[in-house]
């Protein structure tokens, strides 16, 4: 530990010359798994890059110390030797435990436990202006819960204590054909009631063909269940995999067993399915034997380098948003009828009960809830959008916002580690500004970037059309890049040279 204290120390003394100075400054992990495009200047950032260690495994108490910068991968292969493993995983290998803080983190076992952050005992967290405290559920209670998805802007996160539950080898998976959007939705409230079951998601193909997976956590298997795996070159692709057990198998459950580890990253290959959309914009088939040959290119680690090098985050959708169950189903027939996307990704969620920026569900006729007040226990269910938009950048942003707009309607809320279209008066209206900026002030964040700043597209303005205006230059610039293949072949060539993405070049 002494080893952290001095790292932590530095990094503190660094922090208060910024607050001093009253700038503000970007924290520079040395990864993402956002989707918005990052530029650190490096005469204006934090570098907590090396913080990056599994400091203590405790099998008594089940949990383990660790800094921000452990990606999901060297956190489960720090804890499997002593037969345990992080209650909520995220299915991305790089994403790192204060990613999982300070972003909003949900996945096939948040059912059970809630998002990422619930399954942590405390954080250190340093404040803008250098002090360094302790945050929990009893100590600066209101700072660890509202810390928790506000994407940095309250501090900086250097250690947290995670709780662990024990691991067994493989997870069991029963996939549950369905023929319809309200027979997906049953199926998976069923499989949240269920107490054997670990873990649940499932995968809309269209609105008349689905799957449910639900996974039990299991020692062995029997001789007549099949081992399956996913992380291998020759290996199939997770959804591409249950996409041809609903074909096959169109009203009777399928039962295999995956071993834990390619379970828990089933997505990592493809980066869910939006890999396949580097095989149509190459113009390369999509089969067997050119995702064997192409497996490096289409690890999500990989995919993020090359899609903030290309660019392309400004041509898809890629939005993750929580619903109350009885509004996801109309959420799904827009997204059918007006970007015709699928797959499209189904994970309940159990809502925490806190205040926070996490997706929640409002209490109905509450202007409470507005101000940070109490939201209700009920369970909400994420529905992952993820794909190319319209072309032309004008209909995009179109696009977008109307999507938006069809969230507030429907009592969702985004992730936000994507891109926001709202006005700043439409976030703070769903985000609850009052709450938020009480927290900056008290303890002492209002020198640093706020959430808005952070997750809004370009400049925008509350003009009548509603519509996000963005500079000529970057449109023009958008249109030149956007000549096939030239932004591709772009990203491909930075991801064969290397280096780091996130860092300015011209600093």
């Amino acid at each position: 530990m002494e080893g952290h204290h001095e790292a932590v120390a530095i990094i503190a003394a660094n922090i208060r010359q910024f607050y001093d100075r009253k700038e503000a400054f970007r924290i520079y992990h040395g990864s993402t798994n956002s989707t918005r495009h990052s530029a650190v200047q490096r005469d204006r950032m934090i570098d907590t890059s090396s913080l990056s260690h599994v400091l203590e495994v405790n099998t008594t108490t089940k949990t383990a110390l660790v800094e921000p910068n452990v990606p999901m991968d060297r956190l489960v292969q720090a804890v499997l030797p002593y037969g345990m493993v992080p209650p909520v995983v995220m299915e991305f290998p790089g994403i790192t435990v204060g990613g999982g803080f300070a972003g909003t983190c949900g996945e096939s076992s948040s059912f059970r436990y809630g998002w990422f952050d619930r399954t942590l005992n405390w954080v250190e967290i340093i404040l803008a202006n250098g002090s360094i405290i302790t945050a929990s559920s009893s100590e600066n209670a209101d700072l660890f819960h509202g810390a928790a998805g506000a994407l940095g802007t309250l501090g900086v996160t250097t250690l947290v204590e995670l709780r662990l539950v024990e691991a067994k080898t493989y997870v069991e998976l029963t996939y549950l054909p369905v023929s319809s959007v309200s027979q997906a939705i049953e199926r998976i409230k069923t499989a949240t009631k269920d107490s054997s079951v670990d873990y649940v998601d499932g995968i809309l193909f269209a609105l008349n063909q689905g799957i449910i997976v639900t996974g039990r956590l299991t020692a062995t298997v029997s001789a007549t269940t099949t081992v399956q795996r996913f992380s291998r070159a020759s290996d199939p692709w997770f959804y591409v995999h249950a996409r041809s057990l609903a074909k096959r198998c169109s009203t009777t459950p399928s039962v295999e067993a995956v071993p834990l580890v390619d379970y828990l990253f089933r997505y990592d290959r493809g980066a869910f399915w939006t890999g396949a959309y580097a095989f149509q914009y190459f113009m390369v088939p999509f089969n067997r034997l050119t995702r064997w040959a192409l497996d490096y290119f289409m690890h999500t680690r990989v995919m993020y380098h090359a899609l903030h090098k290309s660019g392309h985050s400004a041509r898809y959708v890629i939005q993750d948003i929580a619903f109350p169950f009885s509004t996801a189903q109309e959420f799904v027939e827009y997204v059918d009828e007006t970007l015709g996307l699928y797959p499209l990704w189904l994970c309940p969620i159990k809502q925490s009960g806190q205040r926070s920026m996490h997706p929640h569900t409002p209490s109905r006729g509450s202007n409470t809830d507005r101000e940070g007040g109490a939201t209700t226990q009920d369970m909400l269910l994420n529905i992952g959008v993820w794909g190319p938009g319209p072309i032309d950048p004008k209909a995009f942003v179109a696009a977008n916002r109307n999507l938006e707009a069809k969230v507030q309607e429907l009592q969702g809320m985004k992730w936000m580690y994507a891109h926001a279209y709202y006005t700043e008066e439409e976030f703070w209206d769903i985000y609850h500004r009052k709450w938020y900026d009480s927290l900056r002030v008290k303890y002492e964040a209002t020198s640093l970037l706020d959430v808005y700043s952070k997750v809004r597209v370009g400049d925008v303005s509350g003009a009548p059309d509603r519509a996000v205006n963005v500079s000529w230059s970057f449109w023009l610039m958008s249109s030149l890049w956007g000549i096939w293949p030239l932004s591709g072949l772009w990203g491909v060539l930075q991801v064969l040279i290397g280096g780091d993405y996130l860092l300015d070049k011209s600093k």
